[in-house]
């Protein structure tokens, strides 16, 4: 009996002891393997690659025929707007052709001509979509320049030397007109303001999205002074 008794005796305490080194392992592997932390919204924002400056840049960069810094408003200051641009292709015409939208046109400065105190500058207009449209009327037409960009002055007026008549452009057809821009320098500079300009901006009729022309030229600042005169829409490039 009494070596019976050691027996037992002898495998509890071996029972006792491999609990006991069971759970001291346990307890290491809890410690020692604490799960990796989510990644946060604002780790990954902090990652991501930063705007490229090209870019950037480019979206501020001024082109030929595209808005560099578009006024927000639909109706630019001076008032070149589409209220000046005399009608637009179908719509007051009962052509079935849709109006030309300032995207489907590039817009540039074509021949140019001095006078006594004035230049005449045809500004052209070509169709580069893939469908036929229409132009009819006046475009608005104004002085522009600064950074952003912003109207100077005063919008031009229109010119009644010809009657308006509707111009259908096919794809790649081009049709013009007439600017007249009068030398700031003919006005006393307490009442012109005289400023350098940088672009022509540009409504194409009927749109109220305008395009910007590199154009450098002398404008007045003050409104009262106005400098520009624009002719109707033409077919072909003499406007």
């Amino acid at each position: 009996m009494t070596g019976s008794g050691s027996l037992l005796l002898r495998g509890a305490g071996m029972v006792t002891a491999v609990a006991a080194v069971a759970a001291a392992v346990g307890c290491t592997a809890s410690t020692g393997s604490s799960p990796t932390p989510a990644t946060t919204a604002g780790s990954t924002a902090s990652s991501a690659a930063p705007s490229s400056p090209a870019t950037a840049a480019a979206s501020q960069t001024p082109h030929a025929v595209a808005s560099p810094s578009a006024p927000s408003s639909a109706t630019s200051p001076g008032g070149a707007s589409a209220s000046d641009t005399g009608g637009g292709g179908g719509a007051g015409t009962g052509s079935g052709t849709p109006g030309c939208a300032t995207r489907d046109l590039s817009i540039k400065a074509g021949a140019s001509q001095g006078a006594a105190g004035s230049l005449y500058q045809v500004l052209e207009f070509t169709n580069i979509s893939n469908a036929e449209c229409t132009l009819f009327g006046y475009p608005g037409v104004a002085l522009a320049g600064g950074t952003p960009v912003t109207q100077v002055g005063a919008a031009a007026t229109r010119s009644t030397a010809a009657a308006a008549t509707l111009v259908t452009l096919q794809p790649g057809q081009t049709a013009s007109t007439l600017l007249r821009i009068t030398q700031a320098l003919n006005y006393p500079k307490s009442k012109c303001s005289p400023t350098p300009t940088t672009y022509l901006q540009i409504y194409p009729p009927n749109q109220t999205t305008p395009v910007y022309v590199a154009y450098s030229s002398t404008g007045c600042k003050s409104t009262s002074v106005n400098l520009l005169s624009i002719g109707v829409m033409k077919s072909g490039t003499s406007g």
